[in-house]
């Protein structure tokens, strides 16, 4: 994949508001990225300025290729999943409508589908173990089970990248552990991987880069450098432990949780 992500003196401002001061970093791939830091602290905004949603300066590159310059080849080269989508429940959508959307995205509105769109998409609702539910109204899941057909929906586009706000947030353990194990393949396979996260702790395992994000980056780099208490302590402004265990490293203590593995 080469060079995944780059982000170059890149400041977000929302009125009078900075949501982002000046953020760099970069990382090649295919790599996993987890984006951590309290609420308001520009993590969300990071992941819609990768998608050039909202308005930013600097230089941001996606994929080896400049945003302003390549925004149509990048947004069909990369999967987003927003934190907390929701999808109206009176709306007469099933499963394989929400996940055929991520072929709309690959190919365009007013396409019709062909068998290797329905093929690509009953693949991508089988990597999330969801397959059965191919026909189930949409809004029949449980929370946990719509999440991954949302990422699903990712997955189905063919991405190169995966870019994903909160997806384990609020959803039981069995999807958790799911979306984890889906994550490991998906970098395994070739997709980088960027997950805004609260929690650290279930991930950090299979974690490449951590990003301390409070609107600045407080630190960048492997986790065992990175996950320290001090930067925690200085991303959250209080008081983090940290539980070291060979390689791996658990933060106890702040906005974040206790330490568990998938």
């Amino acid at each position: 994949m080469g060079e995944m992500v780059r982000f170059s003196e890149v400041t977000v401002r929302y009125k009078n508001t900075v949501a982002l001061d000046r953020v760099s970093f970069e990382a090649d791939g295919p790599s996993f990225i987890v984006v951590v830091g309290p609420n308001g602290s520009g993590k969300t905004t990071l992941l819609k300025a990768s998608l050039g949603l909202v308005e930013a300066e600097g230089e941001i590159k996606i994929l080896g290729m400049d945003l302003r310059r390549n925004l149509k080849e990048i947004r069909r080269s990369v999967g987003y999943v927003p934190q907390m989508e929701r999808i109206d429940p009176s709306f007469p959508v099933t499963v394989r409508d929400v996940v055929m959307m991520g072929r709309t995205a690959k190919r365009g509105a007013g396409k019709p589908f062909s068998e290797e769109d329905v093929e690509i998409s009953r693949k991508a609702l089988e990597s999330v173990d969801l397959l059965d539910k191919w026909n189930e109204p949409f809004s029949h899941l449980s929370g946990g089970q719509q999440q991954r057909v949302l990422i699903a929906r990712a997955i189905a586009s063919e991405p190169k990248l995966l870019l994903l706000d909160e997806p384990l947030t609020g959803i039981d353990n069995t999807s958790q552990e799911k979306i984890i194990d889906l994550l490991k393949e998906a970098v395994k396979s070739g997709i980088g991987v960027i997950m805004v996260t609260h929690d650290v702790n279930p991930v950090i395992d299979i974690t490449d880069y951590v990003l301390l994000l409070n609107r600045k980056v407080i630190a960048f780099g492997r986790p065992t450098v990175v996950i320290e208490r001090d930067k925690l302590a200085e991303t959250f402004g209080g008081k983090v432990e940290v539980v070291r265990m060979g390689p791996i490293c658990y933060v106890i203590g702040s906005d974040v949780h206790a330490g568990r593995r998938s």
